[in-house]
C-alpha cells in the first residue's frame, strides 16, 4: 500500500492510497465503480465474496488493485492484471491489464495512470516479459501516456 495521489479538491486536499482489493471494498464502491465500465449484473454479497476468495486463491497470478480515496474511503479507481504463464521465450510470462476504470467524480487526477503503472510494476516484478491490455479507439492515447504502443487488432467472440 502507498500514497499515490494528492490533489486539491475545491481548497480540500485528497489523499488517495493504492493498494490490493479487499473484501470490504464492495461496501466502499467497488461494485458502482466497475459498473462506469461495464455491465456488472447483480452481484450479491454472498457472491462477491466467492469470488473474491477464489480470486484471492490465484496469489500474485491475478492482482486487483484499488486506488482508496482517504477521507470518504470511497474505491475511486481500480484495475487488475492476471499473469499468463508461457512455454514462449524460456517459459515466459505476460501480464494482462483488465478492467481499468477511474469513478467519473474523480478524473483528470491520473489516478488511472497510476493505476497502471502499479499494475505494470506488478508485472516486472513477476517476472513478464511483456504488458498487453485491449482498449477502445478513444483511450489509445491514455494508455500511450502510459507507455503502450498499438501492436495490433483486437479480436473477440462473446457468448
Amino acid at each position: 500500500m502507498a500514497d499515490a495521489s494528492n490533489s486539491d479538491n475545491g481548497g480540500e486536499k485528497q489523499t488517495f492510497k493504492i493498494r490490493k482489493l479487499e473484501i470490504s471494498d464492495k461496501r466502499k464502491g467497488y461494485m458502482e465503480l466497475l459498473g462506469q465500465l461495464t455491465v456488472t449484473g447483480s452481484v450479491t454479497d454472498d457472491e462477491f465474496d466467492q469470488r473474491f476468495e477464489e480470486i484471492s486463491s490465484y496469489g500474485d497470478d491475478h492482482l486487483i488493485c484499488v486506488m482508496e480515496e482517504e477521507s470518504s474511503g470511497r474505491i475511486a479507481a481500480t484495475g487488475s492484471v492476471m499473469i499468463e504463464k508461457k512455454f514462449l521465450r524460456n517459459c515466459g510470462k505476460v501480464g494482462h491489464v483488465e478492467d481499468v476504470v477511474v469513478d467519473s467524480v474523480f478524473r483528470g487526477k491520473h489516478l488511472g495512470k497510476k493505476v497502471v503503472e502499479f499494475l505494470m510494476d506488478h508485472c516486472r516484478a513477476m517476472g513478464c516479459y511483456k504488458v498487453i491490455l485491449d482498449c477502445s479507439v478513444e483511450k489509445k492515447v491514455f494508455y500511450e501516456k502510459c507507455g503502450l504502443v498499438n501492436k495490433g487488432i483486437q479480436m473477440s467472440k462473446y457468448f
